[in-house]
């Protein structure tokens, strides 16, 4: 464990040193500075609980912000007396029934990036999705659409193309309507788009040609199974491995890929006109000419010699749709990216069978899937908190626009100038689109080797990204923006100034809104006793108190892990 580095304190403009250097100072004294600090126990999970039930109507403040920290985005202090007034299942009800404040697309036409010398720029991308995630009031879609792109990952970085920042925008509204719809929508929908189609390679790929050798590209036919519907291996309901012989057992073969390639042929552009981005947010056209149209069988799958192209595509898409394995990996999926990185085969198997049933004869609709694995007994198990075999790491964005969305971050010229912050060097080691690889920037089931995880056979999937040198680089950058803000980005730190001379009081604030109480009291008298050294008799010293306590508080292990 590394008790006593002190993380180097970023530069920044004179006039907030002082800012940051008591920031420091108060870290420095607690020793918060790198990955060795984290308790990389506090990923697991456990035998399983008895069953789901119905949350209590009325929740504690730290229930409800427990809950949020699950389930929404980033959350304020009203959101959890809303959450905590009208209960869990109201709640749930309320975002299901919230309209989009605004799609990723419009927001880049209405701020101008349509114009034709954007053709080849990245302009507005990384606005964009601040924006939305720092911005939007539909605060549980946001955290869904998240956990999508994680999922069923595109990056802007990963393509060459004209538009390029409107080829994401139409893909993250796909993502982000199919949040709360059926997840064959969302199958449908990214198996159209021009995003998929450019960024898995498909998108001019024709069927083979015996003269030349050529064969139809195989990269979306591979991931579609691999990484979006039924992952590598056989699984029972709960998530569990089937096993024969002592070895799982293959999902698929490389003929399987190789067959189900020659169904992703054909597929183009929807039009050649690239004087507007406009044929971005079109789905794919499918020249008729270039698709394979002899038999194609694979995973159980036939289609007919002469088939279209759309027909082909409905009949492979309702085939892994309806395969055995989609509810548990998805639902898995899921429940690693909302709650903990190892929940039970029995919460497993809960969620996956509202999966493949909501209790009305639908599979595969969302609103149910969310609602069972936030309502589910494992999730709100207020045991939970104390249990060392339970939670997730935050991963880094999360954590950045947690503290936006507490302390009501605007731009009010709609620059959200963060931009790219996918640097572990300088910034916080990950960026929302800019994944490094289809993989994401972090694996479902990594495990950081050397560790009680590995030797328990857990895994801890954002530790991925994280090291001694990227925990030093985020909280570096969490003093910078804390201060400063992100340009014109600034947050508001009204509500804590009225408390910020009195160091507990900040503290309690602070550990209610960002940990969900979850910070001991052990810590925070180390934190308050740091925290008592800056005087707060001026303007200037209660802000810097104010900043170093939310420095204090989000550089917490008992904050970075989320149980």
């Amino acid at each position: 464990m590394v008790a006593t580095r002190e993380p180097r304190v970023a530069s920044v403009a004179q006039e907030t040193a002082g800012a940051e250097a008591d920031a420091g100072a108060a870290l420095a004294k607690l020793g918060l500075a790198a990955t060795g600090a984290l308790a990389l126990e506090a990923c697991g999970g456990d035998s399983g609980s008895s069953g789901g039930g119905t949350p209590p109507p009325v929740l504690s403040s730290t229930q409800a912000s427990r809950f949020l920290s699950q389930s929404a985005i980033g959350y304020s202090h009203a959101d959890i007396a809303s959450v905590s007034t009208s209960g869990i299942d109201a709640w749930l009800t309320a975002q299901f029934a919230m309209a989009r404040p605004q799609k990723f697309w419009d927001f880049l036409v209405t701020n101008g990036y349509a114009a034709s010398t954007n053709v080849n720029t990245l302009n507005g991308f990384d606005p964009m999705i601040w924006s939305q995630l720092m911005g939007g009031s539909d605060i549980l879609r946001q955290r869904v659409g998240l956990a999508l792109l994680d999922q069923w990952v595109v990056s802007i970085d990963g393509f060459a193309s004209s538009w390029r920042p409107f080829v994401m925008a139409a893909y993250l509204d796909v993502l982000w309507e199919s949040a709360f719809s059926n997840y064959r929508d969302l199958m449908e929908g990214v198996s159209t788009s021009v995003a998929m189609g450019l960024y898995l390679t498909f998108l001019g790929s024709v069927k083979a040609n015996p003269a030349t050798g050529s064969i139809p590209d195989e990269n979306y036919a591979r991931e579609l199974m691999q990484l979006f519907t039924i992952g590598l291996y056989q699984l029972n309901m709960d998530g569990t491995l089937v096993m024969s012989g002592g070895n799982p057992v293959p999902t698929y073969t490389q003929t399987d890929v190789s067959q189900g390639a020659r169904v992703w042929t054909g597929y183009t552009f929807a039009n050649t006109d690239n004087t507007t981005p406009d044929r971005m947010q079109l789905p794919m056209a499918i020249n008729a000419a270039q698709h394979e149209t002899g038999a194609t069988s694979f995973l159980g799958i036939s289609i007919p010699a002469g088939t279209s192209g759309a027909t082909a595509r409905a009949t492979t898409l309702d085939g892994l749709f309806n395969h055995p394995n989609v509810p548990p990996f998805v639902s898995k999926q899921l429940i690693q990216h909302l709650v903990t990185s190892n929940p039970s085969p029995a919460y497993v198997g809960r969620v996956a069978a509202v999966f493949a049933n909501n209790g009305s004869g639908v599979r595969g609709d969302m609103k149910s899937v969310i609602r069972a694995i936030l309502t589910d007994s494992e999730a709100r198990d207020d045991t939970q908190v104390t249990s060392s075999s339970f939670g997730k790491l935050r991963e880094p964005v999360t954590r950045l626009v947690q503290w936006a969305r507490a302390f009501n971050v605007t731009s009010p010229t709609n620059l959200w100038p963060f931009g790219n912050v996918s640097s572990s060097a300088n910034r916080i080691g990950e960026s929302p689109g800019h994944a490094p690889s289809v993989f994401n920037w972090f694996r479902p089931g990594y495990t950081p080797p050397g560790t009680t995880i590995a030797s328990d056979g857990r895994v801890a999937p954002e530790f991925q990204i994280t090291n001694e040198p990227s925990m030093i680089a985020y909280i570096n950058y969490l003093q910078s923006v804390i201060v400063n803000g992100a340009g014109e980005a600034k947050a508001d730190y009204s509500s804590l100034t009225a408390i910020g001379s009195d160091s507990q009081a900040l503290l309690n604030e602070l550990n209610l809104v960002l940990a969900a109480g979850q910070i001991s009291a052990t810590t925070i008298a180390q934190m308050k006793t740091a925290l008592d050294t800056i005087s707060a008799t001026t303007s200037a010293g209660l802000n810097n108190r104010i900043y170093a306590a939310l420095v204090l508080v989000m550089a917490s292990p008992e904050y970075l892990v989320l149980r």
